[in-house]
């Protein structure tokens, strides 16, 4: 064991351990979740630290020689080395400070080990002095949100892209299976389920774009702003360096905020990227319900999907199988939803030049773009992969329907259509049927404008 003080007491530290006595009192404090920091935020603020120690030993301020080791320990925390340091809970009071000195005790006492000196040597190399110089954790906790959250977005724009090219196959592999389009869940007129594939696509793809336009926007930054937002005890030298150095640790370009005192107080930047993955979750359940609904059966629903069998259904009926897929999306978006009004409450609950609710903030966000991911890989790879049409059920649907007599509305009328249409249905007749026993179109220009190329296309069909 090792003793360390702060300005509270001293504490016993494990000698094995790279944290010290600020992240033990955190420890002791915040038993939430039962979750520790989640490991992409731990390598974040490893890459906000690294930018920040290099900023200041471009402006003379670090010395080298303990620069260089803090540089040296934050690669090892990035390359994956340390991440079992990182012990306290995500949701905690302080505004994030007992992430921000944890991972500066950790950083110190790993370059302290790196030039050969025992771990809490603080008079050598500190966490508060020397790993948090020119910082507070009201800027290097934020600006490691938004990296975390950008590094996790293009994970969840990956898996959202997959899914929208594998429906975009679908709607090419589907494009001739003709089917009963559906309003207000009555029958309308004519799709196909490649169309519907498609449209499913479409708004995918409007949700990737949504995402990755909220993520530009928290590339804005408030490092150098320390306490609360003036800057003071940051030299503006490097306000300027940190942002350029953090945009070459990342690869990825930050810009300092034009009024850093905005920056540091409002988090609605986070509020926009948590409402993009809400909106997205919105379509993805609505998709997810209409898989299921067209699944739905075999026998007594509309069975026109054949969704691939991957458990049984029931404890207690034979042969049943569920839509666990489509299912387990749904649950994973609402928890979506749920985790934006939490986040929403946070952004809200901010006073003066501080929001101290970002802890719950970047928990929530963190958890959200994970759900998302794992539930639409999920999605992919246990259902869409392997879906079926029911291409007999559709046709059957189709031939039952009376919606396909719209198509006949240009050639002889609203008042003609609207009777056979009645008929059809009180008779239970194919439309096709009553229009020829009418002798209102010859059954050759019939079958053109009831064709399914002129019924799925804009114009008028025949």
């Amino acid at each position: 064991m090792r003793t360390e003080h702060d300005f509270i007491g001293e504490l016993q530290v494990p000698d094995e351990v790279y944290y010290g006595v600020q992240t033990m009192r955190a420890i002791d404090n915040f038993k939430i979740t039962g979750q520790t920091i989640d490991p992409d935020f731990v390598q974040a603020f490893a890459k906000v630290k690294k930018a920040a120690a290099m900023a200041n030993m471009a402006t003379g301020r670090l010395p080298k020689e303990i620069g260089e080791p803090l540089v040296q320990a934050a690669d090892e925390i990035i390359e994956g080395k340390w991440l079992d340091q990182f012990p306290v809970d995500p949701i905690q009071g302080g505004a994030g400070t007992s992430v921000n000195m944890n991972v500066n005790e950790v950083l110190c006492n790993r370059a302290l080990e790196i030039i050969g000196k025992p771990k809490g040597s603080y008079d050598i190399i500190s966490p508060n002095n020397h790993a948090n110089m020119a910082q507070s954790t009201n800027d290097s906790f934020p600006t490691s949100i938004k990296v975390c959250l950008s590094h996790k977005a293009k994970k969840l724009t990956a898996s959202l892209d997959r899914l929208a090219t594998e429906l975009e196959k679908k709607s090419v592999e589907y494009k001739d299976i003709l089917k009963m389009g559906r309003t207000h869940l009555q029958d309308a007129v004519p799709i196909t389920l490649g169309q519907e594939m498609g449209s499913y696509a479409s708004s995918i793809r409007r949700g990737i774009a949504r995402i990755n336009h909220a993520i530009d926007g928290i590339h804005v930054m408030n490092m150098g702003g320390t306490a609360v937002g003036t800057g003071l005890n940051a030299e503006p030298e490097y306000i300027k360096k940190v942002a350029e150095t953090l945009s070459e640790v990342t690869g990825e370009k930050y810009v300092t905020a034009d009024n850093i005192i905005d920056a540091t107080n409002n988090t609605d930047g986070f509020s926009d990227v948590s409402s993009a993955m809400k909106t997205t979750a919105l379509v993805l359940i609505k998709m997810a319900n209409d898989f299921r609904m067209m699944a739905s059966g075999p026998r007594c629903g509309f069975n026109e999907l054949k969704l691939p069998k991957r458990q049984p259904g029931s404890s207690i009926m034979p042969g049943k199988v569920n839509p666990v897929i489509a299912e387990v999306l749904d649950q994973a978006c609402y928890q979506v939803i749920a985790n934006d009004i939490a986040v929403s409450l946070g952004v809200e609950n901010g006073q003066f030049e501080l929001n101290v609710m970002e802890p719950v903030i970047s928990f929530n966000m963190f958890n959200s773009m994970k759900y998302m991911a794992n539930a639409v890989d999920t999605f992919v790879d246990k259902l869409l992969i392997d879906l079926e049409p029911n291409k007999e059920q559709c046709q059957e649907w189709l031939d039952k329907s009376v919606g396909v007599v719209t198509a006949m509305l240009p050639h002889i009328g609203y008042e003609n259509s609207a009777m056979i249409a009645k008929e059809a249905y009180n008779t239970g007749k194919p439309v096709r049927q009553v229009i020829l026993e009418k002798g209102l179109i010859s059954q050759e220009k019939m079958e053109k404008i009831l064709s399914p190329k002129q019924m799925t296309t804009p114009g008028i069909a025949g």
